[in-house]
């Protein structure tokens, strides 16, 4: 293929004739095109990282490693969804109930394709709180019943439950993880000491937002299913960070926000529930039109919603895709060791989240010693214009350091500088 074809390919859903009208599609590959370079080059220098860069319109001066908190859209992506946006305002009837339907359902294969998954398992949801929601609320649970949540989890996937317990009368159970375990078998172990003949449900984040931790899912959603066990896991802090088959994780429900890492609109997330789990699944809102709907579109029925950014989150996944998943993952990882490397042997420093490659990826959180992480955080942004998270719980004392694509080992060689002068 030449190179516009190739991008069209890869952008297969923009250009797409039934998606935007032809001056509309002309007028966005064009932008394209005068981006001036191919995201889907062989390269992996610096050159290449310093031009997915400048795809992301950033404050002046900003040195953003906040991404686990809230990531930015490419440009491509707003263009995109600026344009969905035009077109729905031109006719508002014909595109909110029925114009793009074709286009919502090639955005749940995109998802799935992601995701390793069927697109019958995919609900397109606000984020990852309305996922851990939709499952705290379905579960039938009463007294006696038992729900391990480990004290990592973030509140949007504790409160849920916590909700649901003052009302139906279940236990919650609270074991504690370990910082820097040795091994994912350190981890597992803590579950299943935890479990007991009245253990139902296993709600656990996949990657941990203190210091990024990634817990083995795999592992547990094995364990868990031997005795009857449901497992229910929060992705905010990894979709989009490496590659994901949710049928191979084998656990049987997942929810992530797409506006972290995956670089969607903002209020975009993804819920996963296997085949043989959705019996199990209420829906929090219904509507006239699905309400005896038995497919998983029953749990996003929200009647009237925003259909340009869940269109343009089907962007953000042809974006992913035009770098490539293998490559994505492998910059994170290679900026992961590129900056531990940088401190780990200084004194002034200790990392707070392990290092080897099955426990964590794109999160990293360093204590800077004998200083208070908020005084860290200020200093940081005050002096420098780092943003960066200070986390202080579970005795961390540490600022959250999220590695991104558009992250460049120059912006990491300012960031540690900007550590040793705090």
């Amino acid at each position: 293929m030449d190179r516009r074809n190739l991008l069209k390919y890869s952008f297969s859903g923009i250009a797409a004739s039934s998606l935007l009208a032809s001056g509309m599609r002309t007028s966005f590959l064009e932008k394209i095109e005068k981006t001036g370079f191919d995201l889907t080059s062989n390269d992996n220098d610096e050159d290449y990282w310093e031009l997915v860069k400048s795809e992301f319109s950033m404050a002046k001066g900003l040195y953003y490693f906040n991404n686990a908190s809230l990531g930015p859209c490419p440009k491509l992506v707003v263009d995109a969804t600026n344009e969905f946006r035009a077109l729905l305002d031109g006719f508002p009837s014909k595109y909110m109930w029925g114009g793009w339907q074709d286009e919502k359902e090639a955005t749940r294969q995109k998802i799935a394709d992601m995701f390793s998954a069927d697109k019958e398992e995919i609900a397109m949801v606000h984020n990852t709180t309305e996922g851990m929601n939709l499952v705290a609320h379905s579960i039938e649970l009463g007294p006696g019943d038992e729900v391990i949540l480990a004290d990592h989890e973030h509140p949007s996937g504790t409160v849920p439950w916590q909700h649901w317990q003052e009302i139906r009368g279940f236990k919650i159970v609270r074991p504690k993880l370990p910082i820097l375990p040795e091994s994912k078998e350190e981890l597992v172990e803590v579950y299943r000491k935890a479990i007991t003949p009245n253990t139902k449900v296993i709600s656990m984040v996949h990657g941990t937002n203190t210091n990024g931790m990634i817990l083995p899912v795999k592992e547990v959603s094995a364990m868990a299913h031997e005795r009857g066990i449901l497992v229910a896991v929060d992705a905010a802090q990894t979709a989009g960070t490496f590659k994901i088959d949710l049928h191979d994780l084998g656990c049987d429900f997942y929810a992530g926000s797409g506006h972290k890492f995956m670089f969607t609109p903002k209020g975009m997330g993804v819920f996963y529930a296997r085949k043989e789990s959705q019996k199990h699944l209420k829906p929090l809102i219904v509507s006239r039109a699905h309400f005896r709907d038995k497919s998983i579109r029953r749990l996003e029925n929200y009647n009237t919603r925003n259909y340009p950014e869940l269109l343009g989150m089907g962007t953000a996944i042809d974006y992913y895709n035009l770098i490539g998943a293998e490559k994505r993952e492998a910059r994170l990882r290679d900026l992961k060791a590129y900056f531990r490397g940088k401190i780990e042997a200084d004194d002034r420093f200790k990392l707070k989240t392990p290092g080897a490659a099955d426990l964590s990826c794109a999160i990293q959180n360093v204590e800077v010693i004998g200083r208070k992480v908020g005084d860290v955080k200020k200093a940081l942004f005050d002096n420098h214009m780092i943003d960066c998270r200070p986390i202080g719980s579970h005795g961390i004392n540490g600022v959250r350091i999220s590695l991104s694509v558009f992250t460049t080992k120059a912006d990491v060689d300012y960031l540690v500088e900007a550590l040793k002068s705090v």
